[in-house]
This record gives C-alpha cells, sequence and structure tokens, in this order.
C-alpha cells in the first residue's frame, strides 16, 4: 500500500455520523493521507469505516486498532477484503492484541500470549479462503507492536506496525528492528499550547488512561522512564508523549518520527480545552495542503 507521509488519528465517538462524515471531508480536502480510527467502547470499526470510505474519495482509513478478541481472523480478513475491495484499495487494516484489562474485564475473553496469539491470527487470516470479487491488490495488515517481539512479527507476518504512545527513541528501535522495507505508522499527540502549566495539565488528563494499563506501562519502562515518572505523570514522560507548544515545536517533533525511520505519522490533536472532539485549528495548520 502507498500510504502518504501525514495522517490524523481520532476517535469519533463524540461526533454523529454525519459529523464523522464531514470531518473525513475536510480531512481529505487539506491533504491528509489517512484517518486512523480506534476500537473500544464506542462504535464497532469495520462499519464506521465502510461509511467513511463511502463519503470520501482519496482518503485512506485505517484502524488504529481493530481488537483481534472482537473478532475471529476469518471475520477480519472478510471485512478487510470487503472494504478495500469497496474503496479502490483505500482501507487499511491494523490489528491489535489490546489489553489484558480491556479483553477480560470488558469482553470477557482469556487474554493468551500476545505474540503467539497475534501470530496465529495472522497465520490464521492469511489461510482462510475468500469467496467473492477480491481487491485489485493485496490489502496491506499492520499490527499495534511495542515490544522487540511484536515488532519482529510486525516485520516478518504482516506488511509494518502501527506504534502508539511512543517516543522518537521507540521509532528508531521499531525500524532498526522490522528492517527497511515494512510499513511503520506511528501515531503522535499533539497539543497547541506554549504555556508548560497549561499543557501538561491538559496532557495529564487525557495520558492518564493509557498509562494505567499494563502494555503502555511496561513499554515506557524499556524506553527508561522509572515507575516513579509514569505513576506520578511527571514533566519528562508528558514532554515525551504529547508534542505541546507551538506549530514549529509540534512539526519539529513530527519530522524527529520521520528522522527515525517512520513512513507515515498519524497525529491526535488534543483540544486545549479539554474537549474529546479533535482541535482542527491545529489539524488546519499542519496540514499538507493548507500551507
Amino acid at each position: 500500500m502507498q500510504i502518504g507521509k501525514l495522517g490524523v488519528w481520532c476517535g469519533t465517538d463524540a461526533m454523529s455520523a454525519d459529523q464523522a462524515a464531514a470531518f473525513s471531508q475536510r480531512l481529505e480536502n487539506w491533504g491528509y493521507a489517512a484517518l486512523w480510527i480506534p476500537e473500544a467502547i464506542g462504535r464497532e470499526p469495520f462499519a464506521h469505516a465502510a461509511w467513511l470510505l463511502a463519503n470520501t474519495t482519496k482518503l485512506v482509513i485505517a484502524t488504529g486498532i481493530a481488537n483481534i478478541y472482537a473478532r475471529d481472523a476469518r471475520a477480519a480478513a472478510s471485512g478487510q477484503q470487503t472494504l478495500a475491495e469497496q474503496s479502490g484499495g483505500r482501507f487499511l487494516l491494523g490489528l491489535g492484541v489490546s489489553h489484558s484489562p480491556l479483553v477480560e474485564g470488558m469482553r470477557g475473553h482469556t487474554y493468551a500470549a500476545p505474540v503467539a496469539t497475534m501470530r496465529a491470527y495472522l497465520e490464521a487470516m492469511q489461510a482462510g479462503h475468500y469467496g467473492a470479487v477480491k481487491a485489485a491488490d493485496s490489502p496491506a495488515t499492520i499490527i499495534a507492536a511495542l515490544g522487540p517481539k511484536m515488532l519482529a512479527l510486525a516485520g516478518s507476518h504482516a506488511d509494518g506496525a502501527h506504534p502508539y504512545l511512543v517516543t522518537p527513541e521507540h521509532t528508531l528501535q521499531a525500524r532498526e528492528i522490522m528492517g527497511k522495507e515494512a510499513l511503520l505508522c506511528v501515531e503522535q499527540k499533539v497539543l497547541l499550547e506554549t504555556n508548560p502549566d497549561k499543557a501538561r495539565e491538559v496532557a495529564k488528563k487525557v495520558l492518564g488512561f493509557y498509562l494505567a494499563l499494563p502494555n503502555y506501562r511496561n513499554n515506557l519502562l524499556r524506553l527508561g522512564f522509572s515507575a516513579a515518572e509514569i505513576d506520578e505523570q511527571q514533566p519528562r514522560l508528558i514532554d515525551a508523549l504529547v508534542a505541546w507548544g507551538d506549530r514549529a515545536a509540534i512539526e519539529a517533533r513530527i519530522d524527529a518520527h520521520f528522522s527515525a525511520g517512520a513512513n507515515h505519522v498519524c497525529i491526535q490533536a488534543i483540544d486545549p480545552a479539554g474537549s474529546p472532539m479533535p482541535d482542527e485549528k491545529l489539524l488546519a495548520q499542519l496540514a499538507p495542503g493548507m500551507g
């Protein structure tokens, strides 16, 4: 899959279906390459992707990520082929193992060994037969990967990785592990706020949910952050995970991911006022087609 350099990561559950369609159209008109949508406790991502694809003409719609515990491998492969064929190849499937509390506590499944479970899932997707008309080109699959074993799997069994809540240092490590051919699509939180105290206060409210999840916590420990820095959301951690400041400071962080080996960076524009809606003022400023 050919995907442009800059995309947008956004949970659109606070928008109506019509608002989400209009938002995706604005992103397309602004020149963004892709819109990444998550799967948590809101919209079903394959159904929502179909709606967004039907309301755009060039924008790639990517799942960041679709939870492998939400559907079996055959269902995921069929959905991927269906959306890719219907959209002319504009659907990018991102898969992930999620986190034990969300899988066991919320879905009632047993959370198994992440790497082995993902490997078996990918192999089952590849082995299954699809009986309908296929997309002209084989659709791409990438996986949420943080640790070295999952990153290696992204390079060997998938088309690449979608690391979330990471730093440019992690991007460099990911590229070294996966090799130069794999797609590396990195999420980066951005916040247009130049006051350090205000920026960090807003960032804390966004980061709190993620820092309580074991896979993110373990990855941050591997990156050299201390347990205290994570538990207390100390400034060094916040500043590493959220690119805040003026436009130049934010663009510098995005460029750091590209310099470290990312093919694509999807930015999550945090509203300085603290609402769940994306900061479209910032998205317009950073848009490839707007400056």
